[in-house]
């Protein structure tokens, strides 16, 4: 019962004002001279001013509210380690037990560290679970928050959190913990390819652990040294990046005994390989339309320096000018072809021949810096089915296909061939997907007899026209019509010689997408994506070995000619292997070195301070006390409902407060001066009046 005076006046505040004023003061002026009758007067000021404020009896019926206590409980992936999800599974069931047995909270359970997303599954963000669980309640009914985690808590507040009310922290684990891990301390993004990048790192022990330990360097999943680093100190190392494009370095150390996890014994750094200018050598032959094509295609390109001659004046040409009279700049055959042959990355011969410009022995030292990884490109036209073609020097070695002397002056469609479809450098060229395909046409083919390596488009008569091989570890390609130009004119449309250009050049430079056969594998999230571009019809499904160790397979299906794509959703963070037939794949799957491996033994330390601002404690749950009650091998504390101002924390006991706020059921209302009552009462004062004053 709730009992309560209110008032409801008849007539408004300031009109009750008027009336009763004068009144008032005429009683207290017959007191004031002592007047016969003036108790009887005030009397009656008193009735009329209860009658006219009208008071009423309020019976409220309320219901008690109560308050909301939050346990959150860490879920994430280094709760998994040794004991602690028993731990925390076992102190969950226990409070949920205590706090049930109290009518006056309201226990709200927050799982926090098991999200879809994986930035929050790299950190563990309690205190972020902890604000959603409060978020629709007042201040004044927060009863407090229990918190079961391993204590490596990366959004914990330096100060007092969000909420008065306390806040307590059962640490799993226990305090002999050990644990040995890596880590880069500077790492850059970006690394020229071939050339040393500076890096640094750090081996981390605990409880000041000293000494050296080995640790294995590996770029892109192969071992590349053995480095011996100090524990705690920031160790120098220097890795020389592969190939352009994703690299991942690895640094790798052994376990300890006893250790707690290896998962954090690896350091992973992602670096983007970026090429230096690529260096080409174009060598034009006679004169001819398209002969700015190539030149005017690799001078746009801003990572390509180029060396180009064109051979405007033979030797065998004779005119009778003075030699000190020409202005033309002598071929430097053995400067390019000798002496600086090897810092090429791609010899371009375009509609060139055998003119005695270069020594037949100098087409020898051009095969062999083919068959030791060079390429080359020969972009033919008539003179390659001539007399003095260059298959006819010993560079024929290195050449993909011999002319058959035969110049087909015909109108055609240049086409994809079967595999040229699957090819990456043809696959998918802009136009291809029509018939006939949307670009112009070309009207010369060269022929040629016995072709090596792979057709990927044909001319007139289905006769090969772009020829790509591999001669030794180098690659040689071969255009097989001089026509290419009328793409780049914008004849009858033109075409995509820009497309199909630097494609062919960047296969030839071996550029790691422009493979035939290739497995990429990438995280987006905590997806794991697989791409297979092959020139096989079914590569069958991927292999992938987990972080973990755990093996499973996933299928590969056809996106597009030549290419296959898989995907599998994961739980795990960190470097995922994946194979199919002969190649091998690396693929890190969630944020690098993610914070949430950066350090796994437990501690009290990073929740002590805002625990203690608001009146909670930390305490382990794993411990030898006899305080408290055990429940199923952890030691709980004794929760004990506490008022607003009293202690919330002891040594055996946790304090959650009560709340005093309720919500209204009811009211009862009781006027008490209504009715014939407060008639009656009314007459009897006036009439006592009058009768006084009568006498």
């Amino acid at each position: 019962m709730n009992l309560s005076l209110a008032f409801e006046p008849l007539i408004s505040w300031p009109l009750l004002g008027l009336v009763l004023a004068p009144l008032l003061l005429l009683a207290l002026v017959g007191f004031w001279f002592r007047q016969r009758g003036a108790v009887f007067r005030f009397a009656a000021l008193l009735a009329l001013g209860a009658a006219l404020l009208n008071p009423v009896l309020l019976d409220e019926e309320r219901e008690a509210l109560k308050s909301v206590v939050a346990v959150v409980v860490d879920r994430s992936q280094s709760q998994d380690i040794g004991e602690r999800t028993k731990q925390t599974d076992e102190a969950l069931a226990g409070l949920q037990q205590r706090l049930g047995r109290f009518k006056q909270f309201d226990v709200r359970v927050v799982e926090a560290g098991k999200s879809e997303a994986a930035e929050e599954r790299t950190e563990t963000r309690l205190f972020g679970a902890l604000e959603s669980a409060f978020r629709d309640v007042p201040p004044s009914r927060i009863g407090g928050a229990i918190m079961i985690t391993d204590g490596e808590v990366h959004d914990a507040p330096g100060g007092t959190p969000d909420f008065n009310a306390p806040l307590h922290a059962l640490i799993t684990g226990n305090d002999q913990e050990k644990d040995r891990r890596i880590r880069f301390e500077n790492a850059p993004r970006f690394g020229l390819v071939g050339k040393p990048l500076e890096m640094t790192y750090r081996v981390i022990g605990t409880n000041n652990e000293a000494g050296s330990v080995d640790v294995r360097v590996s770029v892109n999943g192969e071992q590349v040294s053995v480095e011996q680093a100090t524990i705690g100190q920031a160790m120098p190392l220097q890795v020389t990046i592969p190939g352009a494009g994703r690299n991942i370095v690895e640094l790798a150390i052994d376990p300890e005994p006893d250790e707690l996890t290896d998962t954090n014994n690896r350091a992973i750094a992602l670096i983007d390989g970026i090429r230096e200018n690529l260096r080409v050598l174009l060598v034009s032959g006679e004169p001819h339309a398209g002969e700015r094509t190539w030149r005017n295609l690799l001078k746009s390109d801003a990572s390509v320096d180029l060396v180009h001659f064109t051979i405007l004046r033979p030797p065998e040409k004779q005119d009778g000018t003075p030699i000190n009279e020409l202005s033309l700049i002598a071929f430097p055959t053995r400067e390019l072809f000798v002496e600086k042959i090897k810092d090429f990355d791609l010899i371009i011969f375009d509609r060139y021949q055998h003119r005695d410009v270069l020594p037949i022995l100098y087409y020898d030292y051009i095969a062999e810096y083919v068959e030791k990884g060079g390429a080359l490109l020969i972009a033919a036209g008539p003179e390659y089915a001539g007399e003095s073609s260059i298959a006819r020097t010993p560079l024929m070695s290195a050449l993909p296909a011999m002319p058959t002397g035969e110049v087909v002056d015909k109108a055609f469609y240049p086409r994809l061939t079967e595999l040229g479809q699957r090819h990456p450098v043809t696959r998918g060229l802009d136009g291809s997907a029509t018939e006939p395909p949307h670009w112009s046409r070309w009207f010369r083919t060269i022929g040629v007899e016995n072709p090596e390596g792979e057709a990927v488009m044909k001319g007139a008569d289905n006769r090969p026209l772009l020829l790509l091989d591999r001669k030794g570890e180098g690659r040689v390609g071969m255009f097989l019509s001089d026509q290419g130009w009328l793409w780049a004119r914008g004849f009858e449309g033109g075409g995509p010689h820009v497309q199909l250009y630097r494609r062919i050049a960047h296969w030839l430079m071996k550029e790691p997408e422009l493979e035939e056969e290739r497995l990429t594998a990438d995280g987006r999230g905590m997806m794991l994506e697989i791409r297979r571009q092959t020139m096989s019809d079914d590569p069958g499904p991927a292999q992938i070995i987990t972080p973990s160790g755990k093996a499973m397979t996933v299928k590969l299906e056809r996106a597009e000619p030549g290419v296959f794509l898989g995907s599998i959703e994961t739980s795990e963070i960190g470097l995922y292997q994946v194979g199919n037939g002969d190649l091998k794949a690396l693929a890190h799957v969630g944020p690098v070195n993610a914070p949430e491996f950066t350090d796994v033994v437990s501690t009290e330390n990073r929740l002590k301070a805002p625990a203690e601002a608001t009146g909670g404690g930390v305490r382990r749950l794993a411990q030898s006390s006899t305080l408290g009650n055990l429940t199923g091998g952890v030691t709980l504390p004794s929760v004990v409902p506490v008022r607003s101002s009293g202690a919330a924390a002891g040594n055996d006991w946790i304090g959650l407060r009560t709340t005093d706020d309720s919500v209204l059921k009811a009211v009862s209302r009781v006027p008490l001066f209504g009715g014939f009552l407060g008639l009656g009462l009314l007459l009897l004062a006036l009439g006592s009046m009058w009768y006084r004053e009568g006498r």
